[in-house]
């Protein structure tokens, strides 16, 4: 939760990659409250007050998933919400001819997102999520100490340039920032 609220408001492509991550582990406990007292509470080393609200924000996420279905598998409507977002913002700095920078990270990225896509068969998933599902992945992978080939590595690289754009751009259009303003 605090961690979440921090990402959110830095890095929403971050945040949304941790938000992932956290309805695993709610999978991963079964989707219980008492799973996540079990096992996820212990890990966190702050007051009573904090853990209750911890308690009760993993509760609520929890009964979302429940509620939603997203009991096996499937990202939340809220999180599904961001990344609409994103991908709106997207489609708008393509069509920006000021976002040269923007549209040559993705230029750079296209190959390996249409590769994706077919490799998965689905056709109809958009850039953006191509890049979060394989990102999402490429962690994973990293976590469990696979092996990863080096031109994974670098197309993962140059889709996590073309993200960190984008959240720079998400958090300017949030604080109300123009390019200009920006001074970009």
């Amino acid at each position: 939760m605090i961690v979440a609220q921090a990402k959110r408001k830095e890095n929403i492509c971050e945040y949304l990659l941790y938000m992932w991550q956290v309805e695993d582990m709610i999978r991963a406990v079964g989707c219980s409250v008492e799973g996540i007292r079990q096992h996820i509470l212990p890990r966190y080393e702050v007051s009573e007050a904090e853990r209750a609200e911890i308690l009760r924000w993993y509760t609520e996420l929890c009964d979302m998933m429940l509620s939603e279905g997203k009991r096996e598998r499937g990202h939340l409507d809220v999180h599904r919400i961001v990344l609409m977002q994103l991908e709106d913002l997207h489609r708008r700095l393509l069509s920006d001819e000021r976002e040269v920078i923007y549209a040559g990270l993705h230029f750079q990225v296209l190959p390996a997102i249409i590769q994706l896509r077919t490799k998965s068969g689905e056709a109809e998933v958009g850039d953006l999520e191509t890049c979060f599902n394989a990102l999402y992945g490429y962690l994973t992978l990293s976590l469990k100490g696979e092996a990863i080939s080096q031109e994974t590595r670098k197309s993962i690289q140059q889709m996590s340039s073309l993200l960190a754009m984008l959240a720079h751009r998400y958090k300017m259009e949030q604080e109300g920032q123009s390019i200009e303003q920006n001074g970009e």
